[in-house]
C-alpha cells in the first residue's frame, strides 16, 4: 500500500516516507517483491519500473482530481513530470536481505508496486493452496487469472480463460469475449487502457505511463501475457503494454514468453504459442 499507514505495520508507504533518511525494516514478502522486480528489470528494457513512482503519483493525482471534476480535468505539465523523472534510478532502491531493510538513496525517490503487486501476491496463494493440497483450482483477481491443473469437469481438459473486449463493457457480464485461451497451470494476466483513466478535452488518458514519453503509452489497446508464474506474467504484461510491437515481439521470443496484442485498429497479434491456445485465432478446443 502507497497510500495508507497502519499502525504496528511497514509497508511500501514507509518505506517511501522514509526516503533519503533511513533504512526501513519490512516483512520477507516485500523484500521479495522488490528484489524480483528488480531482477526482471534488469532482464527486461527497463520499461517497467517500481521506482517509477514519482512521475506515477502526479498521474495518479491529476487523474482522482480530474474524476472528481470533470470540467476541470487537466493534463500534468511536462516540466513537472520531467523534474519527477530525475527521482527515478531503480539502482538507488537499496535493499539489505541481511537485515530485511529497504532504503532509497534519493529523497524525492517514490516507489510504486502496482504493476507487479497483484500477480505476486496470487502467486503466494496459489502455493500456500498447493501446500495445503489442492490440485484444481482457479484464481481471478481482476485481470489477473491464475489456473492450477485440469477442471475437475472430465469433458474438458484445460480452463477456459476469455479475453475481454476493450471496446465493450467491463461491467457486463454477458459482454461477448474477444478470444478464449484454453489453459492449465498458467497465469494469464491483462494490462490495458480501457478501466483505469480520466478523460480531458475529448481525450482518454489511464494509468499506464510511459518511462521514455512520461504520458499515457499509445501502443496498443491492451496485451495479454502468458506464463506459469502470476508475478512474472503481471510484470510482463505492463512491459509489453509500453513497449513498440516490433521490440516487443524480438523480446518475447528473447524471453520465451507469451504474448497477446490487441491493437488499436481492433486486430489481434499473438506469438505463436499463444495462438495456439486460442479458440478463435488459433482454432484451440478444450480437448486439446
Amino acid at each position: 500500500d502507497i497510500y495508507n499507514d497502519y499502525e504496528g505495520i511497514s509497508n511500501i508507504k514507509t518505506i517511501n516516507d522514509n526516503a533519503g533518511i533511513k533504512p526501513v525494516e519490512v516483512p520477507r514478502e516485500i523484500i521479495d517483491l522488490i528484489l524480483f522486480a528488480k531482477e526482471w528489470y534488469y532482464k527486461t528494457n527497463g520499461k517497467c519500473n517500481i521506482a517509477l513512482g514519482a512521475v506515477l503519483s502526479i498521474w495518479h493525482d491529476y487523474r482522482e482530481r480530474g474524476l472528481d471534476d470533470p470540467q476541470n480535468a487537466e493534463v500534468p505539465p511536462m516540466d513537472l513530470l520531467l523534474g519527477a523523472n530525475r527521482h527515478t534510478d531503480i539502482d538507488k532502491v537499496i535493499v539489505d536481505e541481511e537485515k530485511n531493510t529497504v532504503y532509497l538513496e534519493d529523497k524525492q525517490m517514490r516507489l510504486d508496486v502496482g504493476a507487479v503487486a497483484k500477480g505476486y501476491a496470487c502467486e503466494r496463494v496459489v502455493n500456500e493452496l498447493k501446500e495445503k493440497g489442492y490440485t484444481s483450482f482457479i484464481i481471478s483477481s481482476g485481470g489477473n487469472v491464475r489456473t492450477v491443473g485440469q477442471p475437475k469437469d472430465p469433458s474438458r481438459k484445460n480452463w477456459g480463460i476469455g479475453l475481454q473486449d476493450p471496446n465493450g463493457d467491463p461491467n457486463d457480464p454477458n459482454e461477448p469475449s474477444l478470444d478464449i485461451l484454453y489453459i492449465s497451470d498458467q497465469s494469464l494476466v491483462t494490462s490495458g487502457d480501457y478501466q483505469r483513466y480520466y478523460e480531458v478535452d475529448g481525450k482518454r488518458y489511464h494509468h499506464l505511463i510511459d518511462p521514455v514519453t512520461l504520458r499515457p503509452a499509445e501502443y496498443f489497446r491492451a496485451v495479454a501475457v502468458m506464463t506459469e508464474d502470476s508475478g512474472l506474467a503481471d510484470f510482463m504484461s505492463t512491459t509489453f503494454f509500453l513497449t513498440p510491437y516490433e521490440e516487443g515481439v524480438e523480446l518475447a521470443e528473447k524471453l520465451g514468453v507469451d504474448v497477446i496484442w490487441m491493437m488499436k485498429d481492433g486486430t489481434i497479434q499473438a506469438t505463436e504459442n499463444a495462438k495456439s491456445r486460442m479458440k478463435y485465432l488459433g482454432g484451440a478446443k478444450n480437448t486439446d
